[in-house]
C-alpha cells in the first residue's frame, strides 16, 4: 500500500469535513483500507493533532484504528 495514500484520503476527508477533528478524519481515512500497523502508527503520529486524543488512550486508539483498516473478510477465523 502507497503510505501517500493514507495521506491524500486524510487531507480530502479532513476538506470535506472542516468540523471533525484530525482524529476522526485519520479513522474514517483508514477504515477498511487494509493498512499495515507500521502506516497506521507512523501517520496517526504525523497527522493527528496531539489535542484529538489523550496520551494515557493512544495505545487503546492505535489498536481500535487497525481494527477499523481491517477488510470484512480479514475479520474471518
Amino acid at each position: 500500500k502507497n503510505m501517500k495514500s493514507l495521506e491524500r484520503r486524510f487531507k480530502n476527508i479532513a476538506e470535506k469535513n472542516p468540523y471533525w477533528s484530525s482524529h476522526t478524519c485519520f479513522a474514517e481515512a483508514v477504515k477498511q483500507r487494509g493498512f499495515s500497523r507500521q502506516t497506521i502508527h507512523r501517520w496517526f503520529l504525523k497527522l493527528v493533532e496531539k489535542d484529538d486524543y489523550s496520551k494515557s488512550d493512544k495505545k487503546a486508539i492505535l489498536s481500535h484504528l487497525e481494527s477499523l483498516t481491517k477488510q470484512p473478510e480479514d475479520n474471518k477465523n
